[in-house]
């Protein structure tokens, strides 16, 4: 059996889709699926889609997003 380094040495020569796909199954396995959250972030999902396609909230650049969240760690 490989060793956790040695593991780790081995999927880094695999193929990024490989690699991805075995990330996400780990991740998966350590936070199942519960398919009442996932509507509920559908939801969610819609309605804020909804006031962004509607005008009625108006949409935020990442790059302000992240200069604000910088901007209170800075005090």
């Amino acid at each position: 059996m490989l060793s956790k380094q040695e593991l780790i040495e081995e999927g880094l020569l695999l193929p990024i889709e490989d690699r991805a796909y075995i990330i996400d199954s780990l991740i998966k396995s350590m936070n199942p699926v519960d398919p009442e959250i996932d509507c509920k972030w559908i939801e969610i999902s819609q309605k804020r889609l909804n006031e962004l396609k509607s005008g009625k909230v108006k949409g935020v650049s990442g790059n302000e997003v992240f200069n604000k969240i910088w901007k209170r760690f800075e005090k």
